[in-house]
């Protein structure tokens, strides 16, 4: 073919307006179409090569658009699978190499010293910045899919699946607190979400760290110990014998009761601690989410910290005896990092139980609406390094996509919350366990349908 019929392929390298057209020509089609510029103006076997590449990532990038826009739990099953995300870090980084090599042939195919003097920069620098950001992007990408697959392997267990009781998936939140004034991790918050497993409608039940004379499901190993309830016939094997001390006579002194908990992905103490909460509220309980409270601070500092909004007074302490006020949280919006945040959630000076339950579920909130998927990719790194330090959880990892799915439907939903408290008619000192039943029987009700 003549240099007339085709001067992207034979140029007039003589004419420095021409090459200059041509060099632009070459530059937008590498970013409308990479591979086209190898078949017009070079190799055309790695063009057709490069075409196909770009073909087939843009298909693949469609049907996993359609899949995720008309099958969203298919979608999310795949991609918080270790297969799904490796496959997707192969796929990303094939393609980032793909566009380098095709990025860095075309700038040889661009003959720049045939350019005019004024646009050689300008050419050469749009040029290598939109090649370092498709295959920095690609490359980051499949980095944080190669990260993940290794976090959510770390977190969540390789187990079988539970089918929902009842309609209905029930999961204990634990906020676990190590202090240096204890013996061991004892929970100060335990809260049971039930949720309906069709139309994901929330529930969150919250259940006081100070309740004694607490019921085991049937079948349990400190059940039998306690038929009556959790001391309240000589007493028990710790300090203070309530609730959140289960975790730490299971742990520590009964551990032998649960021969199997560490091979399920669980432990003595939350094994022990799930069998009184089903006792307290007559739910089965299919899985447990351990949050370590003091780990939390990594990754509220790593997430750039929280905004919460502070009700009353709050002080800060010096020391881990709750006692000493180092200064105060004032009532009104606070920017917080992790160790304010911690010392807001844990503050035990002139408030309650109650007003701390309050207070951990603020934080609790305030860190989920921090965690937005632009902010956990842009410090993906120091996330999940802290979130590996932060959560544990008997959740498999096949339930991932089903879960996350379901959340999107609670998240439309307002929140039914059932506080066990004073206000509520709960004694934690005598419970009346059968009315704490009919308080969340009603709670989880369906609503009546209404009547033509």
């Amino acid at each position: 073919m003549s240099q007339i019929t085709n001067p992207i392929r034979y140029p007039d390298f003589g004419s420095t307006e021409t090459m200059t057209k041509r060099a632009w020509w070459l530059v937008v089609l590498n970013v409308a179409l990479p591979g086209s510029v190898q078949v017009l103006a070079g190799n055309r076997r790695l063009g057709r090569f490069g075409l196909g590449a770009t073909i087939a990532f843009i298909a693949l990038a469609a049907a996993t658009l359609a899949v995720y826009k008309l099958l969203p739990e298919l979608f999310l099953t795949i991609f918080t699978s270790t297969y799904g995300l490796w496959a997707a870090a192969l796929a990303l980084a094939f393609y980032g190499a793909v566009w380098l090599t095709l990025t860095l042939d075309t700038l040889r195919l661009l003959r720049l010293v045939r350019t005019g003097p004024g646009a050689r920069p300008t050419i050469a620098v749009l040029t290598t910045a939109v090649m370092l950001l498709v295959s920095g992007t690609a490359g980051y990408g499949a980095y944080v899919a190669v990260s993940a697959s290794g976090f959510l392997s770390s977190v969540f267990v390789a187990g079988p699946t539970e089918p929902p009781v009842d309609g209905r998936y029930n999961v204990l939140l634990l906020g676990g607190d190590a202090g240096a004034d204890r013996d061991g991790l004892r929970p100060d918050s335990l809260t049971v979400v039930s949720v309906d497993a069709t139309t994901g409608q929330a529930t969150t039940i919250s259940l006081p760290r100070n309740l004694q004379n607490v019921p085991f499901s049937a079948g349990s190993a400190l059940g039998e110990l306690y038929p009556e309830g959790y001391g309240a016939i000589d007493g028990c094997d710790t300090d203070a014998c309530q609730l959140n001390s289960i975790y730490t006579e299971a742990e520590l002194k009964r551990s032998f009761l649960y021969p199997d908990a560490t091979a399920q992905g669980s432990s003595p103490g939350i094994q022990a601690t799930i069998e009184a909460a089903q006792g307290i509220t007559g739910l089965t309980i299919q899985y447990f989410v351990l949050i370590d409270m003091q780990g939390f601070s990594d990754l509220i500092d790593a997430l750039g910290g929280i905004d919460i909004d502070v009700q009353n007074r709050v002080p800060v302490h010096t020391d881990e005896t709750f006692t000493k006020v180092l200064f105060w949280f004032e009532p009104g919006e606070q920017h917080m990092d992790g160790y304010h945040a911690l010392w807001f959630a844990r503050s035990r000076h002139g408030t309650s139980d109650y007003d701390r339950m309050q207070r951990q579920t603020q934080m609790q909130e305030a860190l989920l609406a921090q965690a937005s998927p632009a902010n956990v990719l842009t410090k993906f790194q120091a996330v999940a390094r802290a979130g590996k330090q932060v959560v544990k959880t008997d959740v498999p990892q096949g339930m991932l996509g089903y879960f996350v799915n379901l959340a999107a439907k609670t998240k439309n939903l307002p929140i039914v919350s059932v506080p066990l408290i004073p206000a509520n008619g709960v004694d934690p000192e005598k419970p009346d366990y059968a009315a704490i039943k009919v308080l969340i029987d009603t709670a989880l009700a369906p609503a009546p349908t209404p009547t033509p």
